[in-house]
């Protein structure tokens, strides 16, 4: 298994929150914090790769924020 940088705003990091708040998987990340810098799309493989991994790992635990 690989060790994914898992800072808040990294791809890693979006895949995962992107999949637990139900919404579409659009790869991206934040140089910075989220949403304290433009959101970057233009990932390279590792970054898509990291995205990915986060979103498989929730998609696969099956974790959700309940909005009721």
């Amino acid at each position: 298994m690989t060790d994914y940088d898992q800072r808040h705003g990294g791809p890693y990091d979006r895949g995962e929150a992107d999949s637990y708040y139900m919404r579409p998987f659009k790869p991206h990340y934040y140089a910075g914090g989220t949403g304290k810098s433009p959101p970057i799309f233009d990932l390279t493989p590792d970054e898509l790769e990291a995205y990915e991994a986060g979103w498989i790992e929730n998609e696969t635990n099956g974790d959700r924020k309940n909005y009721l």
